[in-house]
């Protein structure tokens, strides 16, 4: 994750600037509210003072939410990840409201989710851009899948607000168009490459960018080619930085047909990694 002026600070020991915490990719809807907490704190507990950390929150309750907020508000987190109202599509205005409501509130800033294709309703770029005024919002998670509306908002935001891409497939578009950064799923595999494409393209090396663009290119696809985080999840047991690749109903893990996939390309790129001279 990326944040422009006054936001997370670069760790230049660390590929990423910040972890997001039971969101989609960590099954936030089937965890119960003391697992959530315990996941904060043993995450918190292992990452230490320097990484950020964001706590997914999200619900049609505008009510709700407010009580998940003060419920949260000592937590050891640096961030709030909220999404769009889900099902009850609520009109620009109900939305302005609903965010303003939780960003009054909340003891930590707050990044909006817009992710339509899951929530069923779009927040647009003018309700976008007054809520960009509140002080206690941050940013943006873009999933919007609407490039032209993406690039009005890049072109529109105010200097402090950052424009993270959701969009694992769109990364490099969108950090050509001017984006922050990501939060991507698919970076849970190959972090590094994914930081490293955005660095090049800040300094300027859009050639070098591109090459490493196209070297996990196909993983964006790979990685959801079924409902994720279950392909995440498996690849992540098979390369043994997980215990188990189980996910929780109504997900199910995924197909044998994608397992076999999935591992000829985890081998693929262990002997393509093996290849590659080493300095002595």
């Amino acid at each position: 994750m990326k944040r422009r002026c006054g936001g997370w600070s670069g760790i230049t020991a660390l590929p990423v600037d910040g972890l997001v915490l039971a969101a989609t990719t960590g099954e936030s809807l089937t965890l119960e509210p003391a697992e959530t907490e315990r996941l904060v704190t043993v995450v918190r507990d292992e990452a230490g003072s320097g990484l950020a950390l964001c706590l997914g929150l999200s619900g049609s309750n505008t009510n709700a939410l407010l009580r998940s907020l003060a419920g949260t508000a000592g937590w050891p987190i640096d961030f709030y990840l909220i999404s769009c109202p889900y099902y009850s599509r609520p009109s620009q205005q109900g939305l302005a409201l609903h965010f303003h409501a939780l960003a009054d509130r909340a003891e930590h800033p707050v990044l909006l989710y817009n992710i339509p294709y899951r929530t069923g309703v779009n927040l647009g770029n003018e309700a976008m851009l007054r809520l960009a005024a509140h002080p206690n919002i941050a940013g943006l998670k873009d999933c919007g899948a609407d490039r032209d509306q993406s690039l009005d908002l890049l072109r529109r935001r105010p200097q402090n607000f950052a424009v993270l891409t959701g969009e694992d497939a769109h990364y490099f578009e969108a950090l050509g168009d001017g984006a922050d950064g990501g939060i991507l799923a698919a970076a849970h595999v190959e972090t590094a490459r994914f930081a490293e494409i955005r660095n090049l393209l800040v300094a300027g090396e859009h050639d070098a960018a591109l090459a490493l663009w196209r070297s996990v290119e196909d993983l964006t696809r790979l990685l959801f080619a079924e409902p994720s985080p279950a392909p995440i999840k498996y690849w992540l047991w098979r390369s043994g930085l997980i215990d188990s690749a189980e996910v929780r109903l109504p997900m199910t893990e995924v197909s044998e047909e994608l397992r076999l996939r999935i591992d000829r390309e985890i081998e693929r790129r262990r002997i393509a990694m093996a290849k590659v001279p080493t300095a002595e």
